[in-house]
């Protein structure tokens, strides 16, 4: 299988590698992305090999992997910086993007149309003025549920398919800054939440959360960021770890237990800043790669237990994201 691995920076547009991160190719600004813009966001659909959505600072684009090239898909989301995107497993066509200041957009025709989501989201907050919408994720088990989690506002849910929205109680949240959130389902239905003061988890839909401690090496804080299972189901699930935004240390956690216990994989080398961003893929679990906010990238091929530094450091990486192409 042939694949491309995408990560994109705050400032140099999005980089591209056919070979597991070896060797790398930036597209210059005439490929239809400047070169120099910030892209917050990376998806893709299994159906859809080769095309690659992009979130930026200055709108949504379409890309071509095989081509290098990018096309703007004009929406009312131009102007605003796109944080979030996700694609309907069920449906390719249905795509929603958040963005900041925070706001839920929805199409339904493969971004060629969008709609503003009825919600009431913070418009102001400390640390980061404008809250921004760091995640949107399609539940796996109800078609019409979508979670997004803010920084600062909270958990956000959808069931109707990202048409209106609503704020979950969240009882229990140690902070409403999340940076992610997840849904797993072996042995019983939880929704996990990164944040600024750790993981959190919920047994009843986010009207309350347990605040998960982790136990910490000298510098760490409870800075949670991403947390996701492996793209072949909920029994190993990922979180990354570090000090803050950037941070100083940084590290990758694993739990083979649907998150009971958390253990530390080794990354070779000592981490720059907090560990960002994990990439998994149902056409290949076993494939993973990480990231480091400060542009270490990482990868695995067997699923998660080793890895390997690449070479390549990329400068601030904000998402990172690999896909079959044609």
């Amino acid at each position: 299988m042939q694949t491309t691995l995408c990560v994109g920076t705050a400032g140099m547009s999005v980089w591209f590698s056919d070979d597991l991160g070896e060797s790398w190719e930036r597209p210059l600004s005439e490929c239809g992305l400047y070169l120099e813009s910030r892209v917050w966001a990376l998806a893709s659909h299994p159906r859809r090999p080769g095309r690659v959505l992009a979130g930026t600072d200055v709108g949504l684009y379409l890309g071509d992997v095989k081509t290098r090239t990018w096309r703007h898909l004009p929406s009312p989301m131009d102007g605003l910086q796109i944080w979030a995107l996700a694609i309907c497993p069920a449906d390719p066509d249905l795509i929603v993007a958040g963005v900041r200041p925070a706001g839920i957009f929805r199409s339904a025709d493969g971004g060629r149309t969008w709609t503003r989501a009825e919600g009431a989201f913070a418009q102001q907050c400390i640390f980061v003025d404008q809250p921004r919408i760091t995640q949107v994720l399609f539940d796996p088990e109800h078609r019409d549920h979508v979670w997004c989690s803010i920084e600062i506002d909270g958990i956000h849910r959808s069931e109707d398919g990202g048409r209106t929205w609503r704020k979950v109680r969240g009882q229990g949240l140690v902070s409403e800054d999340i940076h992610g959130v997840a849904v797993t389902t072996l042995e019983g239905r939880r929704l996990w939440a990164a944040a600024n003061k750790g993981l959190h988890v919920s047994v009843d839909e986010g009207e309350t959360f347990e605040h998960r401690l982790l136990e910490m090496p000298p510098r760490f804080t409870q800075y949670t960021r991403a947390v996701l299972p492996r793209a072949d189901g909920d029994q190993m699930l990922f979180l990354s770890h570090g000090n803050g935004p950037p941070g100083d240390v940084g590290r990758l956690l694993r739990s083979t237990d649907v998150g009971r216990s958390w253990h530390e994989v080794e990354l070779p080398g000592a981490l720059n800043s907090t560990l960002w961003c994990v990439a998994t893929h149902p056409a290949d679990p076993n494939l993973m790669f990480c990231a480091s906010n400060c542009g270490q990238l990482f990868r695995s091929v067997d699923g998660g237990s080793r890895w390997v530094r690449l070479a390549r450091e990329l400068g601030e990486v904000r998402a990172i994201h690999w896909t079959p192409r044609e």
